[in-house]
């Protein structure tokens, strides 16, 4: 049994240089419920001459929901000027989100944060929040595996404990748990509703975790990742959400974009069966 619902990372496309209505359309053709588009990708499109209202056409016409927007604004920056034009930066690009009816934006640890405590960068993250309700997106909260800050599942949890809120959420990736040293057991301790959305992919033996890049993820089940018990642990959470193919292979060869789009569904449907 498959339990979640299906959403592909607009990275994963990126080597094939589609438009952002591309990237929606072979999602949609693929299969996909639900796809996650970056910011940049999204600006320069309006830069180009397209429209918010065209591009939230397309999303309804396709059939494809806006779940997660990836964006890069320093909201834990420790320096206080960098921090406050960031959050300017977040509420023009989460009105612009909150236009297109998306749901959701990540809030990684983006910027200078080694020497922010835990307990800053969750008022922070409250702060965000806040106004990430105000306009109807919610921001999730990102550990990178190699952020000299928030790089743990264990950190995440402790500013979303600390941030004064019951009710936010995590972003989950097999990768960033891998390179950053979480446990899988650590997932146990989470409930479905606090995870925002899930980033499937995979990773190889070699290159060692010291080493290893985005760019060397590879589909899930090909790797050495306990998918299979990250699977019964989400589903036993309660977790019904999206998990989102986000890969950043550099050459698919033969592989078009929508034999990776398809080639990827297949492989979420087929690692992350549960059995009932």
């Amino acid at each position: 049994m498959f339990p979640f619902k299906t959403s592909l990372n607009a990275s994963t496309l990126f080597p094939f240089n589609l438009s952002l209505p591309d990237q929606i359309r072979t999602a949609a053709e693929a299969g996909y419920e639900g796809v996650e588009l970056w910011v940049g990708e999204i600006e320069a499109y309006l830069e180009e001459g397209g429209t918010t209202a065209e591009l939230k056409a397309l999303l309804v016409d396709s059939g494809v929901s806006f779940v997660n927007a990836i964006a890069f604004f320093k909201w834990a920056d420790q320096d206080p000027g960098v921090r406050e034009a960031a959050f300017v930066q977040a509420e023009r690009e989460i009105r612009m989100l909150a236009e297109l009816g998306c749901q959701a934006v990540a809030a990684p640890p983006f910027g200078d944060v080694k020497d922010v405590s835990l307990h800053d960068m969750a008022g922070y993250y409250a702060r965000l929040v806040k106004l990430g309700r105000s306009l109807g997106v919610e921001p999730i909260l990102e550990f990178w595996g190699r952020a000299d800050k928030l790089s743990q599942l264990g950190e995440a949890q402790s500013i979303m404990e600390a941030s004064g809120y019951t009710d936010v959420k995590v972003l989950l990736d097999p990768f960033h748990m891998y390179t950053g040293g979480s446990s899988v057991d650590g997932l146990a301790k989470l409930e479905g509703e606090q995870i925002g959305i899930f980033h499937a992919n995979d990773y190889p033996a070699v290159p060692p975790r010291e080493t290893i890049a985005d760019a060397d993820r590879v589909f899930p089940g090909e790797g050495i990742a306990p998918s299979k018990e990250i699977a019964r642990i989400l589903y036993a959470s309660g977790y019904r959400g999206y998990v989102s193919l986000e890969l950043f292979i550099t050459d698919f060869g033969d592989l078009s974009a929508l034999d990776v789009a398809r080639k990827g569904l297949m492989a979420l449907k087929d690692t992350y069966q549960v059995e009932d």
